[in-house]
């Protein structure tokens, strides 16, 4: 059965709710960063996650008032592989040498006890968007393509053997790492094109801790 929620054409506008003020508050977070550089290339990159696209900031500087970046972009994930290949067959002009891969760095500094309570937060979305049991070997290639580490997963796997609470789970969330949870959340929320009701509570709460307008 398939879950009652909100279809993909009523996703954009709630979407939109959600990634707006997110995207305010990591602007300003931004601002802040002491790292502004490899901050926006991962910041960049997330906002298109968003979308389903794969991209990598392989160049980054300014120009006036403007911010001038270069994208690699894989294949978005509602594209055709076939569609793909012939778009790749079709380009003419040469790519420049990519930049080595860049690394999620936020998941990287993460405490031990934060990494625990996100585990759990994906979990908890996971089981609402699933009414049977869940199947772990499906669902492990989906969650390592969001580049998770790989002892997030093992987290994430042992929280989905128990219920969980959102009420207790946020009480354990601060502003960082609700912005680190959120933008994941997002992801894992529209695996199946749904939004349903208590996602969207999820998201909203996590941008209220994070101070978002």
């Amino acid at each position: 059965m398939p879950k009652l929620g909100v279809t993909l054409a009523g996703v954009l506008p709630m979407l939109s709710q959600i990634v707006r003020p997110l995207v305010q508050t990591q602007i300003r977070l931004l601002s802040r960063s002491q790292a502004t550089r490899s901050t926006l290339a991962e910041t960049i990159a997330c906002w298109l996650g968003y979308l389903g696209v794969h991209a990598q900031v392989t160049q980054l500087g300014t120009h006036g008032d403007r911010i001038q970046v270069s994208l690699s972009v894989g294949k978005p994930e509602a594209c055709d592989n076939a569609d793909w290949q012939s778009i790749l067959g079709n380009l003419q002009t040469d790519l420049p040498s990519a930049l080595p891969q860049q690394n999620d760095t936020a998941f990287e500094k993460m405490s031990l006890s934060q990494e625990r309570h996100f585990a759990r937060l994906i979990a908890y979305l996971l089981q609402l968007g699933n009414d049977e049991t869940i199947n772990w070997d499906l669902l492990q290639p989906q969650l390592a393509a969001l580049n998770l580490e790989e002892s997030l997963l093992q987290g994430i796997q042992s929280a989905l053997k128990v219920p969980q609470s959102l009420d207790s789970l946020l009480k354990k969330f601060d502003p960082d790492l609700a912005a680190i949870a959120l933008p994941v959340a997002v992801k894992i929320a529209l695996l199946d094109r749904q939004i349903t009701p208590q996602e969207n509570d999820t998201l909203t709460a996590l941008l209220a801790l994070m101070g978002a307008p």
